[in-house]
């Protein structure tokens, strides 16, 4: 099998290709091409050498929205993993344009680009943004999208883009839908990375509004497990939601980080809340765990604290 990874420099794209290369994940390939324009989030770091002088391996420089570029990548692939996305929610508010012509008109190039060269799979990386805010009960696939950013409402739109080829042209896709990742690598914009790099340097930390806003947190390596699985076990037109059940607010989040990092409670920071604020995340995954056999792997507390000690070591590097 060929793989096609967009976005394979990024937080979970790369985490993706390393687990494929070291072995991590059980899957029969012969090459992967990566394709990554990388922006401030994306780095050759993030791959290391191990990734990038594997002979299995072509790393090409180049944006998901060159439809020449994706038109030739796809012809000569098997299977696209799409992580190519600008993805941070407060980005989004500031500038709404890169993330509709990153995450849409991205999108839209690979759908056009298999309907030249049919025979192959898309695994569209999407996220439980989609469906908005849920108070009460968890989201199944069949949940009315009802995103409230302009970074959820461009993922929507994808997801809709992909459901539409499918059913108009008989694309093979998949969907993945997933929570909140935390991990290595990841650029310190999210909560997880930003609070401990604030935290480790004695800075305070935002909290927006109360901080009950609520959210189901995966590592980045389980995550990574279910969108093999759902490459390779997913029924064509389907959604598969991968999640964790473990559900935290942002304030109880940040005080175990205080305790973990043995910082102090007067580093919380209160701040007026963003726009157009999810309240609460939560995913049922009975239809992954059913269809994919998907089962998280790594225990919430003994991931975050993984995280938190590479991040201690990391923080002079583009990650940290």
């Amino acid at each position: 099998m060929r793989y096609l990874v967009t976005g394979g420099a990024g937080f979970i794209g790369s985490a993706f290709v390393r687990g494929l290369i070291q072995g991590s994940f059980q899957s029969d390939f012969a090459r992967i091409v990566i394709l990554d324009s990388l922006t401030y989030s994306g780095s050759l770091e993030n791959l290391g050498g191990k990734v990038l002088n594997d002979s299995r391996v072509e790393f090409i420089k180049g944006d998901i929205r060159e439809i020449e570029t994706v038109t030739d990548l796809v012809k000569s692939s098997d299977v696209i993993f799409n992580f190519a996305a600008e993805s941070h929610v407060d980005r989004s508010i500031a500038d709404p344009e890169i993330f509709l012509s990153t995450n849409v008109g991205g999108t839209l190039n690979l759908l056009n680009a298999m309907r030249a060269h049919p025979g192959k799979r898309l695994v569209q990386i999407s996220t439980d943004e989609v469906y908005g805010s849920i108070l009460q009960g968890s989201w199944d696939e069949t949940f009315p999208l009802k995103p409230n950013s302009p970074y959820s409402a461009s993922k929507a739109s994808a997801d809709l883009l992909v459901l539409a080829f499918h059913a108009t042209y008989n694309l093979d896709v998949v969907i993945t839908r997933c929570c909140n990742n935390y991990g290595p690598f990841q650029y310190p914009e999210k909560l997880i990375p930003l609070f401990i790099k604030k935290l480790l340097n004695g800075e305070k930390v935002p909290i927006y509004g109360d901080g009950s806003q609520t959210r189901e947190w995966i590592h980045v390596d389980d995550h990574c497990r279910g969108i093999l699985l759902a490459a390779n076990n997913g029924d064509a037109g389907e959604i598969y939601n991968l999640g964790t059940s473990d559900e935290i607010q942002n304030l109880d989040l940040a005080k175990i980080l205080i305790s973990e990092l043995g910082a102090e409670d007067s580093q919380l920071d209160f701040v007026s809340d963003r726009p157009g604020h999810d309240q609460r995340y939560s995913l049922n995954t009975k239809k992954s765990k059913d269809a994919l056999r998907f089962e998280a792997q790594i225990e919430f507390r003994d991931g975050l604290r993984d995280t938190i000690n590479w991040y201690r070591h990391h923080l002079s590097s583009n990650c940290g």
